[in-house]
């Protein structure tokens, strides 16, 4: 399968330009092949705490409906993470984002606005961000919007238009904290079309190994991470990245930002790396698309000559 990183520089809480820009870049990989596109983490945005309430979006998303008509109109899989933004009163069963139900639900409300949103938007608009929401850099969170709603960083997953999976980080980063909720949910994406579970993180769970190996152990045939990973980590982030593979031999995808932000700078160093360990593409410093054709089933040969999995003493690592 071939697979790209969409390594850019997000604008601080500038929407529509960060989405138009992704969603080119993103052509950019389908024509090179790729069927798997990863975006950096809250790539609309930005982490946008000057304007926090005004940058994240609630379902039904008109950045997510985007999404959906580029992953349709090209066949592809398209992933990455946003602002969420929930209703405390939907929070639960009812939460579009965090249950298999929603899920349905919100496809389904997709599918039956697609052809009405690419008649009167186009797939050129989306491409060029026309399509998206208004600039965000005017808007002020209100107290009452402070308390009537809950955020998370939410990862999305669609196939070929259809939402496949969400995933709410569950691992905030210090002063995310003061913003978003924590997910309570650690589970792979199933790709139904294609056959395929990918595990999903979110930029600082890569220092968590148990989180890609509870992924791996629910059967992931691919790790993806989006990140917004910043100076001074960069050693840290090429280790963590084929660290995370090499433990437990599966293809990794981790697509870092670029470009400077009020809280940070940003390196980028994006990479595909395959199931033994080797970096089959790096991205550098500036801006640009990767892509690779990964070899899937080289994890199967991976595990049999080195059978980690087989070998594991579950009973010993957990008091």
């Amino acid at each position: 399968m071939k697979v790209a990183c969409i390594q850019m520089d997000v604008l601080q809480c500038r929407k529509d330009k960060n989405v138009g820009k992704a969603l080119s870049m993103a052509l950019e990989a389908v024509g090179k092949g790729a069927e798997l596109i990863v975006l950096p983490e809250v790539f609309s945005t930005g982490f946008c705490y000057e304007n926090f309430d005004h940058a994240a979006e609630s379902f039904p998303s008109p950045t997510l409906e985007n999404l959906s008509c580029f992953s349709e109109a090209n066949d592809c899989i398209l992933m990455g993470s946003f602002i969420e933004k929930v209703a405390l009163e939907k929070e639960g069963a009812e939460n579009l984002a965090s249950g298999k139900e929603g899920i349905k639900n919100y496809s389904r409300e997709m599918e039956q606005n697609k052809e009405t949103a690419l008649e009167k938007k186009g797939i050129n608009n989306a491409v060029s961000g026309n399509a998206v929401a208004e600039d965000v850099a005017s808007g002020k969170k209100t107290e009452e919007n402070k308390n009537s709603f809950l955020y998370y960083n939410l990862g999305f997953c669609f196939e070929s238009g259809a939402l496949a999976g969400t995933y709410r980080k569950t691992h905030p980063f210090k002063t995310e904290n003061c913003y978003f909720s924590r997910g309570n949910s650690i589970e792979p994406i199933t790709l139904k079309t294609r056959g395929l579970k990918v595990g999903f993180e979110i930029c600082y769970e890569l220092r968590f190994p148990e989180i890609a190996r509870k992924l791996a152990l629910a059967g992931s045939d691919i790790l993806v991470t989006t990140a917004a990973f910043p100076n001074p980590r960069s050693e840290h982030w090429k280790t963590l990245v084929k660290a995370r593979a090499i433990e437990n031999q599966v293809p990794h995808i981790a697509c870092n930002r670029i470009g400077k932000a009020p809280e940070a700078i940003y390196f980028g160093s994006s990479m595909v790396v395959d199931a033994w360990g080797e970096v089959k593409a790096y991205a550098g410093h500036k801006e640009c698309v990767i892509v690779h054709d990964l070899d899937l089933d080289g994890k199967d040969e991976i595990r049999k000559s080195i059978p980690v999995f087989e070998d594991r003493r579950a009973e010993l690592y957990f008091s």
